[in-house]
């Protein structure tokens, strides 16, 4: 993938072409927006559309994969062709699949997306933690081969969400602080910012965990689901520098124009550049 760690490729991104993470999620009704079939022809001339557009422009992008694999192999094959072609633009790929498993299923999901030559190479996946932080190791150790990165569930803001993620461990931290806990010790050795991140939405409620973990934080939720750039500092507090915002219907609604599609994110990225510092 690079020499450089993913972490230390985040950062650069970010701070050249702003921290905007845009989502690629491409819903039935986004397809109908764009009136476009609900069909892997449909998949591909909206994908590729927003490829096409916003490649060489922002620096984060977030495909949904299940909105791809809802269509067989050929959802898949414009997934990875997608990704290959963003990651040639320069732009980051974090797949959103939130994989998670034990020993040699884990170590399947890791070849599949993390490792040099995966089929579906990215340069993050995000990971499910809820089998046990430990069960990640396996996608850990290949990140780290491959300089990949990891995103992992965290404080989620959907309203079920806080059923274990507020849950108590037997050690007394929420399932939430001790999934932060095990990326701050993942990311203690990072030159910069590390490559072990945290997803936490974007429209939670401040809490007692600490999100200083010297990592990414990947904040959905923006836009149509409530979220704003304005709230970010309240959420994160001194972590803020570090929040990757991702946005999706609010940019994605703006198509297909092209010039459209750019200045819909290029607002968004402005409005973050703003929040966080950039």
């Amino acid at each position: 993938m690079s020499n450089l760690p993913f972490g230390a490729r985040l950062r650069a991104a970010m701070d050249t072409r702003g921290p905007l993470c845009v989502g690629i999620d491409p819903h039935a009704h986004l397809l109908a927006a764009w009136d476009l079939p609900d069909d892997p022809h449909g998949l591909a001339t909206f994908t590729y559309g927003v490829v096409n557009a916003l490649a060489d422009r922002v620096a984060v992008f977030k495909p949904q994969s299940a909105f791809f694999e809802r269509f067989g192999s050929e959802g898949i094959a414009v997934l990875q062709e997608a990704t290959i072609r963003l990651r040639e633009a320069g732009a980051l790929v974090i797949i959103d699949a939130k994989r998670g498993d034990i020993g040699s299923t884990m170590d399947g999901y890791a070849a599949a997306y993390l490792a040099e030559k995966a089929p579906l190479a990215c340069d993050a996946l995000t990971v499910s933690p809820y089998l046990g932080f430990g069960s990640l190791q396996p996608a850990i150790d290949v990140a780290r081969e491959s300089g990949a990165g990891l995103f992992v569930l965290a404080l989620t803001s959907n309203p079920e969400g806080p059923q274990f993620q507020s849950a108590r461990t037997a050690d007394g931290p929420t399932v939430a602080g001790a999934v932060l806990d095990g990326l701050r010790s993942l990311n203690a050795d990072a030159d910069g910012l590390g490559s072990f991140g945290a997803v936490v939405g974007a429209t939670i409620k401040p809490t007692e965990e600490v999100l200083d973990i010297n990592g990414p934080l990947l904040a959905p939720g923006l836009g149509a689901q409530g979220g704003t750039a304005e709230g970010l500092a309240a959420v994160f507090g001194s972590a803020v520098r570090n929040v990757v915002p991702s946005s999706s219907r609010e940019i994605l609604g703006a198509g297909p124009g092209i010039g459209a599609l750019q200045d819909a994110a290029d607002r968004a990225n402005d409005a973050f550049r703003t929040v966080l510092g950039y």
